[in-house]
């Protein structure tokens, strides 16, 4: 080994002491990680359990009457959406933000057959409980999975359907070969640091990272501190092979909610793009592509594109992101 390899590990392994270091425990419902507004408690009984679902009510002093409901992604919990929150509160809108079963604040089952359906019917017994008859929904990535199917589910219930960058707008079934919930998990048992932030980084941020995605990461990563990380990789495993068995891609054109897209075009997830070949692998996640296809498939659909900007533009850049969004919603 020469020596600048040296140097470079050397460099490369105090950096991994030093994040391991600062790297926070995090409880299994994150009792020890504060929400940017206070969280209640629904409790549910479904699947033969008594599960709790954590969601966040904000309702704005100037209040206009009008309601939405935000769905998180896979790797994010209701805490991300702050300043959408905000912003949403300061226009009078209520947001709504649950954290579904098995992610952020909201129970992780030991077993649990996780669909859509159930995560949809879970998110309107929330909104039976807080008597909100109608609301807009806004779901990011596979929150737009949920979303979608909500829609569809809920036709009298949304006014309104924002996607942000949703999964699901392609058959991955089609190119990847299936895997388990034990391959799933197994993944799922190695996750590190290193590993979620370099994903996060190559998928997510075009290889341009801020300090602010940082707090993102220890979220997940926090949790492998944990003693019961089996059990919150397990759910991750489960909703892994819900959103590979469950597209709702077909089904687009039984969406009757007017509709916005917004999408990063620089995005490129994929579900299963480590199980194909290169060749194969470059035709999944072109959502410069697929944004265009899936607005000509849902009726009544509207689509703003973002240059340069990936799978986070709530994020990444967020005025890009807030200004179609309350613009849609007040027309």
């Amino acid at each position: 080994m020469n020596l600048l390899s040296i140097l470079t590990f050397l460099i490369t392994f105090q950096f991994t002491i030093a994040q391991s270091d600062s790297l926070q425990w995090l409880d299994i419902e994150l009792s020890n990680y504060q929400y940017p507004y206070a969280v209640s408690i629904l409790e549910l009984k479904i699947q033969e359990q008594d599960l709790k679902m954590a969601y966040m009510d904000i309702t704005p002093k100037n209040y206009n009457g009008k309601n939405i409901v935000l769905f998180h992604g896979k790797n994010f919990n209701g805490a991300y959406w702050k300043t959408t929150i905000e912003a949403l509160s300061k226009e009078g809108f209520r947001v709504i933000v649950p954290d579904q079963i098995g992610f952020g604040k909201s129970s992780k089952p030991e077993h649990f057959q996780y669909t859509f359906q159930q995560l949809a019917q879970n998110t309107k017994t929330l909104l039976d409980t807080l008597n909100i008859k109608e609301t807009a929904i806004l779901g990011h990535s596979m929150g737009g999975m949920i979303a979608s199917r909500f829609a569809l589910m809920y036709p009298k219930t949304i006014t309104k359907l924002i996607l942000e960058n949703p999964i699901g707008l392609e058959d991955w079934k089609l190119k990847a070969p299936y895997k388990p919930v034990e391959w799933w998990y197994q993944n799922e048992l190695k996750s590190s640091y290193d590993g979620i932030k370099k994903y996060q980084l190559e998928n997510y941020y075009d290889n341009k990272w801020k300090s602010e995605y940082d707090q993102w990461v220890n979220l997940l990563a926090g949790w492998t501190l944990n003693s019961d990380y089996k059990k919150i990789a397990w759910n991750s495993a489960l909703t892994y092979n819900m959103i590979f068995t469950q597209p709702v891609v077909y089904e687009f054109k039984n969406i009757t909610a007017p509709t916005l897209l917004i999408i990063g075009i620089r995005d490129r997830t994929a579900l299963g793009k480590p199980l194909v070949s290169e060749d194969v692998r470059k035709t999944m996640g072109l959502y410069n592509e697929l944004g265009k296809r899936t607005q000509k498939e849902i009726p009544n659909a509207q689509l703003v594109e973002l240059e340069n900007i990936g799978h986070l533009p709530h994020i990444e850049k967020f005025d890009s992101f807030i200004q179609p969004v309350i613009k849609f919603l007040k027309e």
